[in-house]
């Protein structure tokens, strides 16, 4: 972590730490990117100094040319890198693995094992990093946190869900391979920063023909992965796409993968949509359940939200911070909450007009 002025800030700069205003109130929360705008904001706040991570979102390194401390890292063998790095690293790699895609070049299974694996693998030894990911997308470059992110989530649900380890493997595969599809997709539809008209819309729905035959015949992917990008939109009750068939002929794979795919799109920040709190989407994928997703899937992704949230400080609807403490289990979406304020400790279940904008460390 460094710790500099705010003039020495610049776009893509990722917080260390919340930066704090005279009030004792947040002013940007933990692990935000800085934006332009956000920028503009630390300055009318008067923020002299804040610590940052010292690589940017794009996975470069930051070095200021005035630095007032920088932490001293942590000790680690030279191929261990910290989580962060190996995300923002995985997903500049995938970023230039899609651009190939979109020039004609086939998918290299072996390379993309390459790049995922290792932070796979780092995440099932920390998975409340999942909590966070989110927070490093941007607008124009969603995508390729989207793919990275759905990866990821995908094998530890399956894995959650009780799969064998050769078989999360491969979902998680599946999750990061399901929109590469977007690649044969015009770009001009595929980086519009305005809502799609119905037939770009039409178009944009044929990734998951494009993935399938990209896919289809790579020997070392199980079937259930090539079944997962043809059929990660499909939906139980038959109202999905492409195809439109229900549940008995949808993959199980297919049906983890819709569940992360649909969870991350709805927390991040899209060119034409904004973020939303992640408990609020759990709640309206809880809503959709039983018609469209798979029950099981669902159960998991509450049981992971709950089980990795407890201890997380929050940004609540009424701008305050509070420390998740307690879920009960029929209501995964409505935890209670201490408020770091007052101590005071509440049950959101019992507070309708209240509810979780963030989770922020």
């Amino acid at each position: 972590m460094l710790l500099v002025k705010t003039a020495q800030l610049q776009e893509g700069c990722i917080l260390a730490e919340d930066v704090i205003g005279k009030s004792n109130r947040v002013i940007v929360p933990k692990n935000t990117v800085l934006t332009p705008k956000l920028l503009t904001v630390l300055q009318k706040f008067l923020v002299s100094q804040v610590r940052v991570q010292s690589v940017l979102v794009d996975g470069s390194t930051f070095r200021p040319s005035e630095i007032i401390q920088e932490d001293a890292p942590k000790p680690k063998a030279v191929d261990n890198k910290d989580i962060l790095t190996l995300y923002l690293e995985a997903v500049q790699q995938y970023k230039q693995m899609f651009q190939g895609w979109q020039s004609g070049l086939p998918i290299d299974i072996g390379k993309v094992r390459h790049m995922f694996i290792p932070l796979f693998e780092k995440v099932l030894e920390s998975e409340k990093e999942l909590l966070f990911f989110h927070h490093y997308s941007t607008k124009s470059e969603y995508l390729f946190h989207h793919a990275v992110t759905v990866g990821l989530l995908s094998g530890v649900l399956a894995k959650k869900l009780q799969y064998t380890k050769g078989d999360y493997y491969q979902v998680a595969i599946a999750g990061l391979l399901s929109d590469c599809g977007m690649a044969k997709v015009d770009p001009k539809i595929l980086y519009k920063s305005t809502a799609l008209t119905p037939m770009e819309y039409k178009d944009m729905r044929q990734h998951t023909v494009y993935g399938y035959k990209m896919v289809q015949k790579i020997t070392a992917l199980q079937e259930g992965v090539k079944l997962a990008v043809l059929q990660h939109h499909e939906r139980n009750d038959g109202s999905g796409y492409l195809l439109g068939v229900q549940e008995e002929k949808i993959h199980p794979y297919s049906k983890i993968v819709a569940v992360a795919d649909v969870y991350h799109a709805m927390i991040s920040e899209r060119p034409y949509r904004n973020k939303q709190s992640p408990f609020k989407v759990f709640e309206q994928i809880h809503k959709d359940c039983f018609g469209k997703f798979d029950l099981s899937v669902v159960r998991a992704l509450a049981s992971l939200l709950m089980t990795l949230s407890i201890g997380a400080r929050v940004k609540l609807s009424n701008e305050q911070i509070g420390e998740i403490i307690f879920f009960e289990q029929d209501s995964p979406n409505h935890p209670m909450v201490k408020m770091i304020e007052t101590n005071k400790i509440i049950s959101l279940k019992d507070k309708k007009d209240l509810f979780i904008e963030e989770i922020i460390k």
